[in-house]
């Protein structure tokens, strides 16, 4: 590939975070935690909303960590990783279109298509993920993927601005009512996301072949048969295994705070215009931030600078408990913009700069069930501490173990004698 191909390839790469970053932003964390309350507040109390939104979120990524490891199998077999990502992206966007013609009657309906969409998209970023180290060289993989995050994080704040302001002025659009404007504004996600999606399509290549592909027919048994010896292979990797067991730590309560917040909000009286106001300024101070965090990977090291983020996170799982007003709440929002985007930017490339190059798809699938696993356990202890203690504000301080026993793990880590395993391939002995 010459050097204008690769930056291109980079660029359309990065722009993929741009694409899909409006569902993670707009529907995940800003918009449908409100809108779900606020209906389901019609039928039950403030804290049972907050529960239940909890046990929805848990059971998509429990689908999610059974289909990924699966699907990067499948695209490591077939040698057809695009093409599998196209089939996420369309799913995507149709679970998200469908939010938008959900029955403004039901709650349940919006679980459905919230669902559906949280699926097809947390599975096509296993594929997205797995395709960095056809983009980057290992030398460069840290800031692009940093890159990647900040370019999310600029177009998810982008939309959201302009979603805010439908939904607070929703006459001046000549809509009827907040509720029209956020179904509008579960359709542009769709919308944008299938748009910003080609370039990739179109620019980034299929990572080279380094062993032929696998008939049709003998897929099945090859996928299953790729999963055990993966399976058993992390056994002669112990820093990617313990890297694993780090991020499933720490990434459960990253995961759970980014799920739980604006609902939380919501249950301790905060007005929209503060909490999707305060999640915008996250966007905005977020983009540079990632880009920070991929600069102090040369100095610090990618394992320092992420232990740094799970430090902010800790201190910012213990202020959460005191959340009374608005103010606390911008505040809490900065703290997440200062360390959200590196730590999950470094940890992407840390990750990759640990797999053997010719089972990227279905290691970052591992890496994946990682995250969702975290994902499972943790809005379910916030949902089930909410009920039990009548709020959320208990619940908050549940996330405090996960970070501490996340970083010791991750400090344990030896990151060059990984790689160099991951460069002698699927068989480092």
């Amino acid at each position: 590939m010459s050097e204008n191909g690769r930056r291109r390839a980079q660029r359309s790469w990065c722009l993929y975070d741009w694409a899909n970053s409006t569902f993670a932003t707009s529907v995940v964390a800003a918009i449908l935690p409100v809108y779900f309350a606020h209906m389901a507040g019609r039928t039950m109390a403030a804290h049972d909303a907050t529960a239940v939104w909890g046990y929805a979120s848990a059971a998509a990524l429990a689908v999610t960590a059974v289909l990924s490891p699966i699907v990067g199998a499948l695209a490591d077999q077939s040698r057809r990783r695009k093409p599998v990502l196209m089939v996420c992206v369309l799913m995507g966007c149709a679970g998200t279109l469908g939010l938008s013609l959900a029955s403004g009657e039901s709650w349940n309906g919006l679980l459905v298509a919230f669902s559906v969409a949280f699926v097809a998209f947390a599975t096509g970023n296993v594929l997205y993920d797995s395709l960095l180290p056809a983009v980057a060289s290992p030398g460069e993989m840290h800031q692009v993927s940093a890159r990647g995050f900040a370019w999310g994080y600029l177009g998810g704040g982008l939309l959201l601005a302009v979603h805010l302001a439908i939904i607070s002025m929703p006459q001046r659009f000549g809509l009827a009512n907040a509720a029209s404007a956020t179904r509008v504004a579960f359709a542009s996600v769709a919308a944008w996301w299938l748009v910003f999606s080609l370039p990739l399509f179109r620019d980034v290549p299929e990572p080279e072949a380094e062993r032929a592909g696998v008939p049709v027919r003998q897929l099945p048994a090859a996928i299953f048969r790729q999963l055990g010896r993966t399976l058993a292979g992390l056994r002669e990797r112990p820093d990617l295994l313990r890297f694993l067991v780090a991020f499933w730590l720490y990434s459960d309560g990253i995961g759970t705070i980014i799920k739980m917040a604006t609902i939380y909000g919501v249950e301790v009286g905060l007005g929209d215009r503060d909490l999707m106001g305060a999640l915008l300024m996250v966007q905005i101070v977020a983009a540079p931030a990632s880009i920070l965090f991929g600069r102090l990977a040369s100095p610090m090291g990618p394992k320092r600078a992420v232990l740094l983020g799970i430090a902010g996170y800790a201190g910012i799982s213990v202020f959460a408990y005191f959340l009374r007003s608005p103010w606390q709440f911008w505040t809490l929002a900065a703290l997440v913009a200062l360390f959200q985007g590196g730590t999950q930017a470094l940890s992407r490339s840390m990750f990759a700069s640990l797999v053997p190059r010719e089972s990227t798809s279905e290691m970052f699938g591992f890496y994946s069930v990682s995250e969702k696993l975290a994902g499972v356990v943790g809005p379910i202890l916030f949902g089930a501490v909410t009920q039990l203690t009548h709020g959320g504000r208990l619940a908050t301080l549940t996330l405090l173990p996960l970070f501490l026993m996340g970083a010791w793990a991750l400090a344990t880590v030896d990151l060059e004698r990984g790689g160099e395993l991951a460069r002698r391939g699927a068989n480092p002995a």
